[in-house]
């Protein structure tokens, strides 16, 4: 069956011109939102304890500007089975790249960490091709092996190097010969076992996996939030920021609190591109386990 809409589905889909995808997305936006109410409650929750100052017309204009968005993001997530290099380049656009180069050049790692914000399954086709460092994304292998196996040859076929999360750290130490760009999602739930540092973000105390300062410290990486940006239908454009790169003289947790304030600040501008359907707020601090929390 998953082969059947993999070839019979989804590929055929993914070869449609944009137009017509957008208007398949206007369809999927009645569907999910009005039929099946997909995740409603979720979403109503997320965006309520987030905003609790805004008043109910103005998160239900939110909520459902965010399902005309996720319907774009659906039928982009397709086309990017089949989308070219050249076509990702001029929809997904980094406007400082150069931001980077001066750890390149003096022979530096850097980390890019970045939302479920906008397109990030299009910053991932994009990026080998507009940054001088070798971009590897971290990821969880999927349950479902051929889904995994799709999926992951999809982001990496333009040059970004895909490697399982329990084992960057090993790799990263042997690493010598190139100048890696290790990319952090850095807004999903993490898992009890993780290490995590609880901050506020969207007006409630969040844990948020340490992964990516523990890496920057322990090998000394520069550190950099992406701003993930839409200009219009199908366009987005890519901002990066220095969070740190001296680490010795910041006490732990915060460059974690820094990244995730860089991240709230991008949704406060445009709160109906971030992925509210997510159950971001399933912990509280005392459901971890002590040696677990940076503090």
């Amino acid at each position: 069956m998953d082969r059947l809409i993999y070839y019979v589905l989804l590929l055929p889909i993914s070869r449609l011109p944009f137009f017509v995808l957008y208007g398949i997305s206007d369809v999927l936006y009645l569907i999910v939102y009005r039929i099946l109410r997909y995740r409603r409650t979720v979403v109503r929750n997320n965006l309520t304890c987030s905003f609790p100052n805004k008043k109910a017309s103005e998160i239900l204009e939110i909520e459902r500007s965010f399902y005309r968005h996720l319907g774009d993001m659906i039928v982009e997530s397709i086309k990017n089975f089949t989308i070219s290099e050249t076509d990702s380049n001029k929809r997904m656009r980094i406007v400082n790249p150069e931001l980077l180069d001066q750890y390149f050049d003096s022979g530096k790692n850097v980390i890019l960490v970045g939302g479920h914000y906008n397109s990030w399954e299009l910053f991932a086709l994009a990026v080998p091709g507009q940054i001088r460092h070798s971009p590897m994304a971290l990821y969880s292998p999927l349950n479902n092996k051929f889904w995994n196996e799709k999926i992951t040859s999809s982001r990496s076929k333009y040059g970004l190097q895909m490697l399982r999360i329990d084992a960057v750290l090993q790799k990263m130490k042997t690493l010598k010969d190139q100048q890696i760009a290790v990319i952090f999602g850095s807004d999903q739930s993490p898992r009890k076992s993780q290490l995590v540092h609880f901050t506020k973000f969207l007006n409630q105390e969040t844990a948020v996996a340490y992964g990516a300062e523990r890496m920057a410290r322990e090998l000394d990486m520069p550190i950099i939030a992406g701003s993930n940006i839409k200009v219009s239908r199908g366009h987005y454009k890519v901002v990066f920021n220095l969070i740190s790169d001296n680490h010795k003289d910041l006490r732990k947790g915060e460059i974690t609190k820094a990244f995730t304030r860089q991240l709230e600040k991008d949704i406060l501008s445009a709160p109906q591109y971030w992925l509210w359907s997510h159950k971001r707020w399933k912990h509280c601090e005392a459901e971890h386990q002590p040696d677990r929390l940076i503090r």
